[in-house]
């Protein structure tokens, strides 16, 4: 969604890659900031202006997006291919990380039993 007041220079390499991760995932700046745990504006900087991110950031990413910190850095020479959207299982699997220990055991024994009565 374009937006804001077109920029004057390129952006540096892992910029460009994160927008382009980004796009392909079908994703707006805010929603991946909520799904990195920041705000739209660090996202904004990081695709825009940020010449040395984070190696927290970096990781975030990279784990969000299932890519190498190679791919996002550009230090392989490759730019990362547009990976589809999440699969379904991934998203719940993210979900159950971050519920409670408590709450895990549960799900977890509840998917058990469906899998023994599955066969």
């Amino acid at each position: 969604m374009p937006g804001g007041r077109p920029t004057t220079k390129s952006a540096p390499k892992f910029g460009q890659r994160l927008a382009a991760l980004r796009v392909a995932r079908g994703l707006s700046q805010a929603a991946l900031a909520a799904q990195l745990d920041t705000t739209r504006n660090a996202v904004l900087h990081y695709e825009r202006a940020a010449k040395n991110p984070s190696a927290e950031f970096v990781e975030k990413v990279a784990t969000f997006f299932g890519v190498g910190f190679d791919d996002l850095l550009g230090s392989n020479g490759k730019i990362p291919r547009k990976p589809g959207p999440t699969p379904q299982i991934a998203q719940l699997t993210e979900r159950l990380a971050r519920l409670p220990r408590a709450q895990q055991k549960i799900v977890v024994r509840m998917l058990e039993s469906v899998f023994q009565k599955a066969g």
